[in-house]
């Protein structure tokens, strides 16, 4: 028995780093933003958030879009995992329609835009090779708005959110 729950909580895991790295993928897309940088770094990107998520470190993954010139923060994305996992909660699926809905209400970015990818994790998290420390941009006249649920496997939960201006 406790080789399927150990299994089945691997699959959680890697359901849900894959699928927080493909709603990235698609904020930029629909966002009218080139997602070669993200792509070129999926590698690195996968190792963090996985090995975050497997030892519950991991509090959120967040994709900052910013002016190139200013370095301001245009837009950010928020996808905060929680874990409540069970073996007997039994439920895997992707939302991807709210994701559009909100990307639709907020419109096109800039096409020079740049954006990263940066993670909030607790204290005590295991070092994974191609991160490093680094600040957030600042939220000072924006507001987050919540979409929910974007990504649910078992109890291990991506919620989304993201940032607008005022």
């Amino acid at each position: 028995m406790s080789a399927v729950a150990v299994y089945s909580y691997s699959h959680s895991v890697s359901y849900v780093t894959d699928n927080i790295l493909k709603s990235l993928k698609d904020v930029l897309v629909l966002s009218g933003l080139d997602p070669q940088k993200l792509v070129g770094d999926h590698n690195v990107l996968h190792a963090g958030i996985k090995r975050w998520i497997e030892s519950e470190h991991l509090d959120f993954v967040t994709l900052e879009i910013y002016h190139p010139k200013t370095n301001a923060l245009i837009k950010r994305w928020d996808i905060a995992v929680t874990y409540s996992w069970s073996s007997e909660a039994g439920n895997f699926w992707v939302d991807p329609e709210a994701l559009r809905y909100a990307i639709g209400k907020e419109g096109l970015l800039p096409s020079e835009a740049l954006y990263s990818v940066i993670v909030k994790n607790k204290a005590g998290r295991p070092d994974v090779d191609g991160w490093s420390a680094t600040e957030f941009r600042s939220t000072d006249g924006m507001v987050r708005q919540s979409i929910g649920t974007g990504v649910e496997h078992s109890g291990l939960s991506a919620n989304m959110s993201y940032w607008r201006t005022k």
